[in-house]
């Protein structure tokens, strides 16, 4: 088995058996990738706490040609995000991102999807309070968008026929704006002129937005669908639902 190292981020951490734990990471080079830590358990393990869950660092692992499941050899921490945890928005937002990361990404090389999670974290834990509310969907379709899966909304999704500015018929479903035409019939719900600005610059990773808090709700509501539907089909996501469901209020 080949010895690799990669920067890594930790998406996961369980307990295996008594003494080891099964990670699985957002890798560089290699995608997301599971892991064993052997005896990371033990009081003087080699590991320490090194692996926690959304640490960022360099992995080394036995890249196994025939299982799904390697061995962690060493991880080397770089970044412990300990900001994360003045604020359950940013929390539950940097939770939403490993969560969306670890159903979503593929096994191989994505550095755009790896850096765009990496970027995020650590943006989240800069931001001042009162960002984060943008922040978070801005980050959350960045990552959306680097796996592949940004919505359409210049043309038309079913058709291709350009779209006119302004408001537009939104369909979760097809992935995007629908023209009036094929609009007709189908399960799509209006979405306003600002609101479709408010994604075209999510998409551009343009300056923040000002959103009121029912208008960052939508917001939320909106791409928690759209992931659900497109990412990840029947999985349960349970971070991203309580991404969407907890207390955001006006934090600063």
């Amino acid at each position: 088995m080949p010895l690799v190292s990669t920067p890594a981020i930790i998406l996961s951490a369980l307990r295996y058996g008594e003494t080891s734990k099964i990670v699985r990471l957002a890798t560089e080079d290699h995608g997301v990738q599971s892991a064993i830590a052997k005896g990371a358990l033990r009081p003087k393990s080699r590991f320490g706490a090194a692996l926690q869950v959304l640490s960022g660092g360099q992995a080394q692992f036995l890249l196994s040609e025939r299982r799904e499941l390697h061995i962690l050899t060493a991880f080397d921490v770089t970044t412990i995000p300990v900001g994360l945890t003045s604020d359950v928005r940013r929390y539950a937002t940097a939770a939403a991102l490993a969560e969306t990361m670890l159903r979503a990404a593929p096994a191989d090389s994505h550095p755009e999807a790896y850096q765009s999670l990496a970027d995020g974290l650590l943006a989240l834990e800069r931001a001042p309070g009162d960002e984060v509310p943008a922040l978070a969907l801005q980050r959350l379709w960045g990552l959306v968008g680097a796996l592949g899966y940004s919505p359409g909304l210049t043309v038309c999704v079913r058709d291709g026929r350009p779209l006119e500015a302004g408001e537009v018929a939104f369909s979760v479903r097809e992935g995007g704006a629908l023209c009036r035409s094929c609009a007709r019939g189908a399960e799509a719900t209006v979405l306003p002129a600002d609101a479709r600005a408010v994604l075209v610059g999510f998409q551009r990773k343009g300056a923040l937005p000002p959103l009121g808090p029912r208008e960052a709700a939508a917001h939320r509501r909106l791409l928690s669908r759209y992931i659900q539907d497109h990412l990840v089909e029947s999985t349960n996501l349970v971070a991203l639902r309580f991404w969407q469901e907890c207390e955001w209020g006006n934090g600063r």
